[in-house]
């Protein structure tokens, strides 16, 4: 992990491929829209709740919907039952 992590490039370097307006291939890159647009698209002063909830809805309530059920099936596994008697 160390090792990976030398190769990172710095944060503060303002032409780093992080910093990009335009990618590689010469499209725009996603996350500037997301960025900019933010607050136009949502009216949400939060960036991080408008992709999770606006942007990535779907995505987000399917890791939701996943870990409910496994709590839910932790909570049925872990419950006490009653012995039946005979």
């Amino acid at each position: 992990m160390v090792y990976a992590a030398t190769d990172l490039p710095n944060r503060a370097d303002n032409n780093s491929a992080m910093h990009a307006e335009i990618s590689p291939n010469g499209g725009p890159v996603i996350g500037n829209y997301f960025i900019q647009n933010a607050y136009k698209d949502a009216k949400t002063p939060n960036i991080v709740t408008v992709i999770l909830g606006d942007y990535r809805g779907i995505d987000t309530f399917g890791e939701q919907l996943v870990i409910f059920t496994a709590g839910l099936v932790g909570i049925l596994v872990l419950r006490k039952s009653k012995k039946l008697k005979k």
